[in-house]
């Protein structure tokens, strides 16, 4: 799993799934930003994090283990049952796992962003 910025790769490939949600608008790169770009739509407001995953297919307490660092920058966006913080993660073969972040725990979501039935994680 990687540490370092989302690969411009994952970015780009993010933006037609984004673009399918509603309209998108990218953060400014650099250290101090919480996410990467936030999409407008119906209710919810989406604030997404993009990272590059080798383990795709792990558990999702690992994710929450090795994506840690991501997941505070997101828990310090407002929360809100208009706002929904998003960590996307894409493997290198082009597989995608989306994920809200909520106070109590990770929601694993489709493309759409609706939540996959039984597939909320264990508590954060």
């Amino acid at each position: 799993m990687s540490r370092g910025p989302p690969s411009r790769r994952a970015l780009a490939e993010a933006i037609p799934i984004a673009r399918r949600r509603g309209t998108f608008q990218v953060a400014g790169r650099g250290p101090e930003n919480l996410y990467d770009f936030t999409i407008v739509s119906a209710i919810p407001v989406a604030f997404v994090r993009v990272s590059y995953c080798t383990r795709i297919h792990a558990p999702v307490v690992e994710f929450m283990m090795e994506f840690q660092d991501k997941l505070l920058q997101l828990s310090m966006v407002t929360r809100h049952d208009a706002i929904s913080r998003e960590l996307w993660l894409r493997s290198r073969h082009g597989t995608w796992r989306f994920f809200r972040l909520t106070s109590e725990c990770l929601v694993e979501l489709g493309q759409d962003g609706q939540p996959l039935l039984g597939k909320t994680a264990a508590n954060l």
